[in-house]
């Protein structure tokens, strides 16, 4: 059968998981700009400067915005569109997952895939480590990688004190707006992947446009804004140094480390940049669970019963048990590979 949205499937009277697309949660911010619409192709709300589209996510209620109920993506086409990922993680448990284990008590999926699009700096941030989260209910552990995905001539990211930067130094310089000048300034291009464990400083800068791949938390505490005026309230942004100063790692003052070359490997994700050339095919080895952000090019995957059309901009999850996956180029294809540890 052929859906509206030209997507093939087999109607069945039992649900089936397939490659599973979601719609996407696009945040307005005020760094943000229209590059997720620009260069990936993704529709954005007329006038609005979106910093955020958040690919794949499931928060339990009160996480995020004080959301009553689940926050979670819904599925946007195929025989379970409408479904929430939190309602297939109940549904189909194993076969969605695989031996991933879930997060925290309520069972929430066990990652958070984003598009970030910064028109100006972020703010200097740092995010909670295990032992502050777990002393702290309100805060959740958020350990993070970006992913370039297209940067600016002279786009540069901050990342990591530098060598020597002890906690009172850093608090001098808080006071004396001058706090960018400890951190390690490093430049960026296309391709390049950098890992931010929790505990480390940081900020995306101007004019890049980022994959992120984290922890599934929201739990953010900014150092420094660079003097900023919120538009939305006429004053200088709300700022969380002291519980900042809780979570930096000041043991890992250091020199800025080079970027990869498109590869993470921690306890919570692995990032690979995967590449086809057109006209190629290959099989995708199921057993857990995979995500895809679509770098460049167009696709297809599919499994027994269903296929779909990928390109620029889109994100897909691989569940485990799918039979007998694969994925054909139609023309040369570039993607962010994401994977869980063993």
């Amino acid at each position: 059968m052929l859906s509206a949205d030209g997507v093939y499937f087999i109607t069945m009277r039992t649900m089936f998981l397939y490659p599973l697309k979601f719609k996407p949660r696009f945040l307005e911010k005020m760094w943000g700009g229209r590059k997720i619409e620009t260069v990936l192709g993704k529709p954005l709300p007329a006038g609005k400067l979106i910093g955020e589209s958040w690919e794949l996510y499931d928060f339990p209620p009160g996480v995020v915005d004080q959301s009553a109920t689940w926050l979670s993506s819904e599925v946007a086409a195929g025989p379970l569109a409408g479904k929430t990922l939190h309602e297939l993680v109940g549904q189909f448990g194993n076969e969605l997952v695989g031996e991933v284990p879930l997060v925290g008590p309520q069972g929430q999926f066990p990652i958070l895939i984003k598009f970030l699009d910064a028109r100006q700096d972020l703010s200097v941030q740092v995010h909670p480590d295990r032992a502050y989260a777990a002393a702290h209910p309100e805060a959740h552990l958020k350990s993070e990688a970006w992913h370039i995905v297209q940067a600016d001539s002279g786009a540069r990211l901050l990342k990591g004190l530098a060598p020597g930067v002890t906690r009172q130094s850093l608090q001098a310089a808080l006071a004396a707006g001058t706090v960018e000048s400890l951190i390690n300034a490093v430049p960026v291009k296309a391709g390049d992947c950098f890992y931010l464990p929790s505990g480390t400083v940081h900020a995306l800068g101007a004019g890049i446009l980022a994959a992120e791949v984290q922890t599934p938390s929201d739990t953010t505490f900014r150092v420094f804004d660079f003097n900023r005026i919120d538009p939305a309230t006429g004053k200088l942004r709300t700022l969380h140094v002291e519980q900042a100063l809780q979570c930096i790692d000041f043991s890992a003052g250091r020199a800025a480390a080079a970027p990869s070359s498109g590869l993470v490997s921690c306890e919570y994700f692995c990032i690979e940049k995967r590449r086809l050339e057109r006209g190629s095919r290959r099989a995708i080895q199921p057993g857990r669970p995979i995500v895809w952000m679509m770098l460049d090019g167009r696709a297809t995957v599919k499994t027994a019963g269903y296929s779909d059309s990928l390109a620029r901009g889109d994100t897909v999850l691989l569940p485990a048990a799918l039979k007998s996956p694969a994925v054909e180029a139609q023309s040369d294809c570039d993607w962010v590979e994401v994977t869980f540890p063993s």
